[in-house]
């Protein structure tokens, strides 16, 4: 668990980049925070890892003040994924994904079991990519690569800067797929700063707003879209996706049963796909489960979290199977 205390941050020019900010970033969620330029977005992620330090307040991880420990130790132990992706061209990709375990000590084995299976994770096949160089990847593979990186020390806490907005629309989309993929898989405390509301929407479980140094709303996709705080926090979602969340809501899920998952081992709530999307979102939220399970027939068909839902009302309209 991350935590602010009224945390400040003050250049020498006299620049407040936040103002007093205090919230907790739940552990093993993925945490979007986003607003306008200037709104002290990155400059709050770069506080977790020390890459920036507070003027004045208390920045915490498992309630310990980050302030009084070691800085490279600190780093090794938080992945961290940025726009330019950052790997060092005269080294392979096997090279460049063990630089951080090779710092913690690991043995080779370990080292090499890893890799490969992260590369494995992000849809790159290790016997493809392990002894190729960074310039013979495209950009996407690169910024896959540069994910697998962050991740190979195992650590709790993942923090990513606008990591996928210098990439090309269908590269973009296909890796956010991939990190929602991933996520379901390794459960980490992920941190991703954007610019990008529909990413925002699409990918986190919960969404900071900012504006000015300070936090303007914090919540889920669906209530940001639902019950937005104020004009600024309407305003930045924009009025389109408000509307079109209500106007997919009256549509039935069996629409889109194949935007969800196919497989659950969890508690699921039973709803017909013949219900709305409105009327699983009710029922989802009722129920207190993670996951609703589509019937069909008396047969379960899909599983659909609240986030599917709302991708679903935001995102689909053309293409949607019936």
């Amino acid at each position: 668990m991350i935590q602010f205390d009224k945390v400040t941050k003050r250049f020498p020019d006299g620049t407040e980049a936040l103002k007093e900010v205090s919230l907790t970033l739940p552990s093993h969620q993925l945490t979007a925070i986003i607003g306008p330029s200037g709104c002290g977005k990155t400059t709050l992620m770069k506080m977790i890892n020390k890459l920036e330090k507070p003027t004045e307040g208390t920045v915490l991880i498992d309630e310990k003040p980050i302030m009084g420990l070691d800085e490279i130790e600190l780093r090794r132990s938080i992945g961290y994924v940025i726009q330019r992706i950052g790997l060092l061209p005269h080294m392979t990709i096997a090279d460049n994904v063990s630089l951080v375990p090779k710092m913690l000590g690991w043995e080779k084995g370990r080292i090499d079991a890893r890799v490969r299976e992260l590369l494995q994770l992000t849809g790159l096949d290790p016997d493809t990519f392990l002894h190729r160089y960074p310039l013979e990847l495209s950009g996407g593979q690169q910024q896959r690569v540069g994910v697998v990186r962050a991740l190979a020390g195992d650590p709790n806490i993942v923090l990513m800067d606008e990591p996928f907005s210098a990439l090309d629309p269908i590269s973009r989309e296909q890796l956010q797929d991939e990190l929602q993929n991933l996520q379901k898989n390794i459960r980490k405390t992920i941190v991703f700063v954007t610019h990008d509301m529909d990413e925002a929407l699409k990918i986190a479980d919960s969404i900071i707003v900012m504006r000015g140094g300070q936090v303007e709303q914090i919540g889920t996709p669906q209530q940001l879209v639902a019950e937005p705080a104020n004009d600024f926090v309407r305003n930045f979602i924009g009025a389109e996706r408000i509307s079109r969340q209500r106007t997919f809501g009256e549509r039935k899920l069996k629409e889109f049963v194949s935007l969800f998952e196919k497989d659950w081992r969890g508690d699921a709530q039973k709803i017909s796909v013949d219900a709305t999307v409105t009327e699983a979102v009710e029922q989802l939220s009722a129920s207190g489960l993670p996951r609703l399970a589509l019937m069909e027939d008396e047969h379960v068909i899909a599983y659909a979290s609240d986030r599917d839902l709302l991708r679903a009302a935001l995102h689909k309209e053309e293409g949607a199977a019936s």
